[in-house]
């Protein structure tokens, strides 16, 4: 049952989303389009929230206070699950952009409510279609709008170790390190539980989700800001690790 109205809500919302996404496009046009903007992101935060009850995630957060409320951050999170983005998105303060896999891209009513919300979509296999997912966030940041990113590249499926991280990609930190905004490491832990574990069904799960102290590019050493995917990867699994004891 709980994976029938999980699946079910989702389906029936972006069908029926295509007329307040015109709406919105619209008013964002002719009107406000800052204002347009907060609105779709209030919408699909309150979506991503009816589906925490649907799903059964019961969210733990740890650090919330170390999350900026009136400055664009760089998010950056270790991913386990496409539950991820529902847990992180439902949190954020203001405009935020992901950056997702292309292939997310080839979702008609997906594509078009992630493109509103600023999402950018990447192509790894291409180095110059990365390059320029990268300048995008870029933009996005010196806009006022932040970026939250899984610098794994792909989600890790390793289900004996909850604290193992791949490689983070230093590449991922550009972002920062040219536009000076803070970098907020995000750990994750328990979304797999949700679905990928036990795919096609959904059951209910705990997850914690834990902020860690926001740091500039520029704060760090300058040994730490020649291998700072490797500063952050460490970073987030201390985090991992703790959750493991609670």
């Amino acid at each position: 049952m709980r994976t029938f109205l999980t699946f079910g809500f989702i389906f029936l919302y972006l069908l029926v989303g295509y007329i307040p996404l015109g709406i919105l496009w619209l008013y964002g046009k002719f009107v406000n389009q800052e204002k347009a903007d907060l609105i779709q992101l209030r919408m699909v935060q309150w979506v991503f929230r009816v589906l925490h009850v649907l799903a059964g995630i019961r969210v733990k957060v740890i650090g919330e206070e170390n999350v900026p409320k009136d400055e664009t951050v760089l998010y950056v999170a270790n991913h386990r699950s496409m539950v991820d983005i529902v847990v992180t998105y439902a949190r954020c303060p203001h405009l935020t952009g992901f950056v997702a896999k292309d292939v997310v891209n080839k979702v008609p009513a997906l594509r078009a409510w992630m493109k509103r919300l600023h999402c950018e979509f990447l192509n790894r296999s291409d180095v110059k279609e990365g390059l320029k997912t990268i300048l995008n966030c870029i933009d996005k940041v010196n806009r006022g709008i932040s970026i939250f990113i899984f610098p794994e590249g792909t989600r890790n499926k390793n289900k004996e170790n909850p604290t193992d991280i791949g490689e983070f990609k230093d590449g991922s930190f550009k972002i920062a390190s040219k536009t000076g905004c803070k970098i907020v490491p995000v750990a994750i832990t328990g979304t797999n539980k949700i679905f990928e574990d036990h795919f096609p069904t959904i059951k209910g799960a705990d997850v914690i989700l834990e902020y860690g102290k926001p740091i500039t590019f520029k704060e760090l050493d300058k040994e730490d800001q020649k291998h700072v995917g490797a500063y952050f990867q460490n970073q987030i699994q201390e985090m991992l690790i703790g959750h493991q004891n609670m």
